[in-house]
């Protein structure tokens, strides 16, 4: 689900020329760092899932973002917890693809 005031105001924020620029380099960042989720240091796995809830929230993909702040949340409550790397890369898909569809 996407956050189409957030949306809106960045795209008001960059400028339409901007804008798909923009997505494009979050599509870059955010896509290597879901590549890496399966190897990275359990230690290093709350801070990129950190990175993955502000970076989808700053882009209007509030779901990703929930998720991914959930799983940071159970990962600190419990250092052992495996997040749903699967989960987030399908709820990541499916927002691309209607971030795609808003950025036409």
């Amino acid at each position: 689900m996407l956050d189409l005031a957030r949306l809106n105001d960045l795209r008001s924020e960059v400028g339409e020329d901007e804008f798909a620029e923009v997505v494009d380099i979050f599509r870059e960042e955010v896509e290597d760092v879901l590549g890496r989720l399966d190897g990275v240091d359990p230690l290093d796995l709350a801070g990129a899932l950190h990175f993955l809830k502000g970076s989808a929230l700053n882009i209007g993909l509030q779901q990703v973002g929930a998720l991914c702040e959930s799983e940071e949340r159970r990962l600190k409550a419990d250092p052992n917890h495996a997040p749903d790397v699967a989960e987030i890369r399908s709820c990541y898909d499916v927002s691309v693809i209607e971030l795609a569809n808003f950025a036409g």
